[in-house]
């Protein structure tokens, strides 16, 4: 029996022993994780774990941003880690107490795709950094995107928006369609590195930086060859267009008339009773979009809030298969995370079909984006259309957003 002890107090990331089967578990503490890419670019992230009575929950760490991940199953060796949004998951082996080996698998429409995953234990750190910052990037940059593949194919701008503070970089892009959310990483030397994991998003950017240029950038996406070169420009005068042109009601077009399933399959429309003479605030959302899951916290606790005002909310969610039990599935752990209270309808119709205006909205001139929302007056009238969403990894923009959420709408309650 002594002997027996002494190996399990020995032993390996185990929390118990029981008539020499031990129970393993995952270090607590923060740990430094990677999607290992094809090319050979690691993109890198950080979550701290804590087990609690029993319970392992874990936080994905992206610089201000910590997003709870409670599904975490530990069997043996084996670690089961299951993604609030999106579909996805880890599925992972535990090599010793402060190392993990495995795969991270995200579930589309149609099949699964994966990529190889390590995290060890006890570094906090996300990028090694060797040499202080030869350069300060704090400020806004106009950004080129082209395709490492099709240099003939036209290049798409954002705005690139960052903060630093001796080696450390926080930030995000902004584009007419929403963000790419919370950026994490280092100036080390004259080399930028930045990256964010968010069961969806799966970033990594590099570039060289100048006194006010950023070259030779490279951004890889997510699992597969996703990479596209970029480079960018010091400007703190930058703008993108008006988030309020880039789709419109159509001329001549002053209403919305639509009819879809809600959740429970029961014919739900803008006609209803429910909606006349109260303020409508419609999104187009998925369960798959990353922006309209921070769109989705901010609307479901402002309509717990505001609803009593007259105002009502309404999800149109654009899910990636037409089969209404699989978007259903899909949407319920989504809403679910975020208790939302109003009626979310299933469109049918996938993100990518290129008629998804026309079947679902056709007073609309387009579906630029995702999210898009629109505000309808007490009248039924669409008063504004706003494509994207600037969320909380925005900071002031977001911030913004909802200072003229807040007008718009109050503006339009008080309008006999």
């Amino acid at each position: 029996m002594k002997k027996l002890w002494i190996y399990c107090l020995a032993g390996i990331g185990m929390a118990a022993c029981n008539n020499g089967n031990a129970t393993k578990y995952l270090a607590n503490g923060v740990w430094q994780a990677k999607l290992h890419r094809n090319d050979g670019a690691d993109i890198v992230f950080n979550f701290d774990v804590k087990n609690t009575d029993g319970k392992t929950t874990l936080h994905v760490i992206n610089a201000t941003d910590k997003l709870l991940v409670d599904d975490v199953t530990v069997k043996g060796d084996s670690v089961f880690i299951k993604m609030p949004f999106f579909d996805s998951e880890f599925k992972a082996k535990l090599t010793t107490d402060s190392a993990l080996e495995g795969q991270w698998i995200r579930h589309l429409a149609d099949k699964d795709v994966s990529i190889p995953f390590t995290a060890i234990a006890g570094k906090a750190e996300r990028f090694k950094v060797n040499t202080p910052a030869a350069g300060d990037v704090s400020g806004r940059w106009v950004t080129q995107f082209v395709s490492a593949k099709d240099k003939d194919k036209a290049p798409s701008t954002a705005i690139g928006e960052f903060k630093q503070s001796g080696n450390t970089v926080h930030g995000t892009f902004l584009t007419t369609t929403g963000d790419y959310r919370f950026l994490d990483g280092v100036v080390d030397g004259d080399t930028l590195r930045l990256s964010t994991f968010d069961g969806s998003h799966a970033y990594l950017f590099t570039a060289v930086v100048g006194k006010d240029s950023l070259t030779n950038g490279r951004f890889y996406a997510g699992i597969g060859d996703g990479l596209e070169d970029w480079s960018a420009v010091k400007n703190d005068t930058a703008k993108l267009p008006d988030e309020r042109t880039i789709a419109t009601m159509k001329p001549g077009q002053q209403q919305l008339d639509f009819t879809f399933p809600d959740m429970n399959g029961q014919k739900v429309s803008i006609k209803d009773d429910r909606f006349k003479n109260k303020v409508v605030i419609i999104t187009l959302m998925g369960s798959w979009c990353p922006n309209c899951m921070d769109e989705t916290g901010f609307l479901s606790t402002w309509y717990r809030k505001n609803k009593d005002r007259g105002v009502e909310v309404i999800g149109l969610a654009y899910e990636r298969t037409t089969d209404f039990e699989k978007s259903k599935k899909s949407l319920e752990g989504f809403l679910k995370r975020f208790n939302v209270n109003y009626p979310v309808l299933i469109t049918g119709v996938t993100p990518a079909d290129p008629e998804k205006g026309e079947k679902t909205l056709p007073q609309l001139t387009a579906i630029k984006g995702f999210p898009t929302t629109i505000f309808i007056d007490k009248k039924g009238n669409a008063q504004e259309v706003h494509t994207g969403f600037s969320g909380p990894g925005t900071g002031e923009h977001y911030e913004q957003f909802q200072a003229d959420f807040n007008r718009l709408v109050s503006g339009m309650l008080d309008t006999k």
